[in-house]
């Protein structure tokens, strides 16, 4: 597959600014993989889809306030932060992303909050934006994480192109979001709701959790047209026993497994083992999904619409079909569903 098989015109305000009022209440497209019929419904409406013992995967990561806005000293320049990841807990150091980056040198000091209250060093150049930052920071781990998470503001994407309000910290985050450590939120669970969780029990379906700390690699533009010379960022993940002796014994008694998701069709598909079953995982994975790919796990994939060219839209085009995906993103377009995080959701079963 070429990287421009992946190219639609996504007119400006297709793309969803905030989330729908109710969580479980955004537009649903449901794409049946074997006919590619396709059904419009309300999100709620998936547990018809799903039976007694059918099985959902959710990740249950946590995005944490990445984005801070910093002053470089004696310029007094502004100066955005993007936290990645912590990288020595003891010595408080993180690998950071900064704009702009020209700016910022080795040894330069940042100064972040209304009275400079958090200082942080330079203290090694990854990339060309990427940096290690050194936190100055007196009293303990747990008061510097709250000092600096304070700082911070919900991270979301680019795309959503307006200042972050006091709502996005709830709503961008999901009902059961656990793990810290994503700075990406996984959206497709952003639909859930706790009455929809309920329900799902009621039903008899079952669900279970696996983490994966989505990074800003889902956003990192390709710059290969070969898909097979494109590389993914690693992204830290846990599979537990308990989860893959969970989904293996639905696979084996032939119950649905629905991957809630692309991160958790990522994470499911790291660790299959050659027999088709999951084994548990307690690592990294930078595995690249695309067309065509033979999925041996999940039965269904719930996913939002996604951006041109995006990673997660080749990996809906995998599970889904390109051609059947392709022709449902055209339905959207003309039915005017929203895209993005705060978008709305598909159901390919």
């Amino acid at each position: 597959m070429k990287l421009s098989q992946f190219k639609f015109k996504l007119p400006e305000d297709l793309i969803a600014k905030y989330p729908a009022k109710n969580r479980d209440e955004s537009r649903l497209m449901v794409l049946h993989r074997k006919t590619g019929e396709i059904e419009h419904r309300i999100f709620k409406e998936v547990i018809n889809y799903f039976d007694d013992k059918d099985i959902f995967v959710f990740n249950d990561t946590k995005v944490f306030p990445a984005r801070l806005y910093g002053n470089k000293e004696k310029t007094g320049a502004k100066i955005e932060v993007f936290l990645l990841r912590e990288l020595n807990e003891e010595n408080r150091l993180w690998d950071v992303l900064v704009e702009p980056a020209r700016k910022i040198r080795i040894g330069n000091k940042l100064y972040f909050g209304e009275d400079d209250s958090m200082v942080a060093e330079v203290i090694d150049n990854t990339t060309s934006r990427g940096r290690t930052l050194r936190f100055l920071f007196d009293g303990t781990h747990d008061e510097f994480k709250e000092a600096l998470y304070k700082l911070g503001e919900t991270p979301l994407p680019g795309y959503i192109n307006r200042p972050v309000d006091e709502e996005d910290a709830e709503r961008y985050q999901n009902i059961y979001a656990k793990n810290e450590g994503a700075v990406v939120t996984p959206a497709a669970g952003l639909h859930f709701s706790r009455e929809l969780l309920k329900r799902m029990e009621i039903k008899g379906i079952e669900y279970g959790f696996l983490t994966l700390h989505s990074g800003l690699g889902n956003f990192r533009e390709i710059d290969v047209e070969d898909l097979t010379k494109h590389k993914m960022d690693s992204e830290q993940m846990i599979v537990t026993p308990t989860l893959v002796e969970f989904v293996n014994h639905a696979k084996d008694t032939n119950h649905q497994v629905c991957a809630v998701g692309t991160s958790v069709m990522r994470a499911i598909e790291s660790t299959v083992s050659t027999d088709g079953h999951m084994k548990a995982y307690n690592g990294w994975t930078n595995k690249f999904i695309f067309p065509p790919y033979d999925f041996t796990v999940a039965t269904s994939l719930i996913t939002n619409f996604h951006m041109p060219y995006s990673t997660m839209l080749m990996m809906a085009a995998a599970f889904g079909g390109y051609d059947a995906v392709m022709k449902a993103y055209d339905i959207a377009l003309k039915e005017k569903y929203h895209f993005g995080a705060y978008g709305d959701a598909m159901l390919i079963i």
